[in-house]
């Protein structure tokens, strides 16, 4: 059988097999059996890190899930991008009857029967994601998550032939090339610093002779990398965390609580009293609000327009967390809810109601309100002191 989708590399009299592959595609499962029959190689590098080979090789990996430790360490919202991040090729899957990653554990199932040494050669998906999530502004954070939460709903119609045709390098690099340009910071994150890293961990793989089974999309920059020496720690570095927001945690609260005082000086005890309602009430129904949109249970509606005026001025502190841990008490999630996460993330219905998505929302959306209400009624309470 020819394999159209192999890109031979020599390095340093090394021979490397690039085999590029669609991540969800019966013809990437078999064309991974093939190239190890036909090459046997003494090593397969697959484009997977521990992290994400554990999940596909565990069918019980979610089910180990801490929810209160996510809550706590702050990881709601890292851990929806990864969700949303798997969801479509997920649904992908689902439709061609294919399991994501599918063609990347033929990898390893062919590295045991050849007695090949199995190397996980893709960076850290926590890494990545944060690096992501530090390069870029803002507003750029709640269109970057607009794309993640509607790759959750896709439901467009996908054919086979569909899928075999990302195979296609122009094609699929042409989409990441699109995507790039919307989010150029996300492009260079997401695909030229793996290319670079999954070419240091291929080069840097013991044998003479290396199969690589990576995504299509990642075999040009990869062969451009092959030879080249990388920093791989430059690329495992956590980005460094900026100094403005930590001054506008600190600055919002210590402006409020400066506008009260004036208010309280310049127009007396009853002014500076209304502001204070004005504060707690603004603040606790936006943050309410957006916790009902996540049909969170009443005592977490509750816990929400308690927490958030406090915690909008104790920066150590956020009304998602709170919010979060109480549904997380009231509505403790089973094993069953756990066990049904994946299926849950593969229309918009199942990932509203699953009790585990809820949490992640409650906690993500309680912050959105609180951080809305918290705009609005301090330009309310500036307009009343000025």
């Amino acid at each position: 059988m020819e394999l159209e989708n192999i890109t031979h590399v020599t390095v340093k009299g090394r021979d490397i097999y690039l085999l590029g592959t669609a991540h969800v595609s019966e013809q990437s499962v078999e064309d991974v059996k093939v190239a190890a029959q036909e090459f046997e190689p003494d090593t397969i590098c697959i484009e997977l890190c521990p992290s994400r080979y554990e999940v596909l090789v565990r069918q019980d990996a979610w089910q180990k899930m801490d929810i209160y430790r996510v809550v706590k360490e702050n990881k709601a919202l890292f851990l929806l991008a990864q969700l949303g991040l798997s969801a479509f090729y997920r649904k992908i899957g689902q439709k061609l009857g294919v399991k994501p990653g599918a063609e990347m554990l033929e990898g390893a199932v062919q590295a045991e029967k050849l007695g090949a040494t199995l190397v996980l050669a893709d960076r850290d998906v926590n890494i990545t994601l944060k690096r992501i999530w530090a390069s870029l502004s803002f507003f750029s954070k709640f269109r970057f998550l607009t794309h993640l939460l509607l790759s959750m709903m896709f439901q467009g119609n996908i054919e086979k032939e569909d899928i075999e045709k990302l195979k296609s390098k122009d094609q699929l690099q042409m989409v990441m090339d699109e995507f790039s340009r919307s989010f150029p910071q996300v492009g260079r994150t997401l695909v030229d610093e793996r290319d670079q890293y999954l070419a240091h961990k291929i080069a840097t793989s013991p044998g003479q002779k290396v199969l690589a089974v990576v995504g299509a999309a990642h075999v040009p920059g990869i062969t451009r990398y092959l030879g080249q020496e990388i920093d791989q720690a430059a690329l495992e570095e956590m980005p460094g965390k900026p100094v403005w927001p930590s001054l506008v945690k600190w600055g919002i609260p210590l402006i409020i609580v400066s506008l009260l005082i004036l208010g309280f000086l310049t127009q007396g005890t009853e002014h500076s009293v209304q502001s204070l309602y004005i504060w707690v009430l603004v603040n606790g129904l936006f943050s309410a609000l957006g916790v009902t949109l996540a049909l969170a249970h009443p005592l977490t509606i509750l816990s929400a327009f308690v927490a958030a005026p406090i915690t909008s001025l104790n920066p150590t502190m956020a009304a998602g967390w709170i919010a979060g841990l109480v549904q997380a008490w009231v509505k403790k999630p089973i094993v069953a809810d756990l066990e049904n996460l994946p299926r849950a993330l593969t229309s918009f219905k199942g990932f509203w109601l699953n009790p585990i998505c809820r949490i992640l929302l409650v906690v993500v959306l309680a912050n959105l309100g609180s951080s809305l209400g918290t705009f609005v009624a301090g330009t309310w309470i500036v307009t009343r002191v000025f």
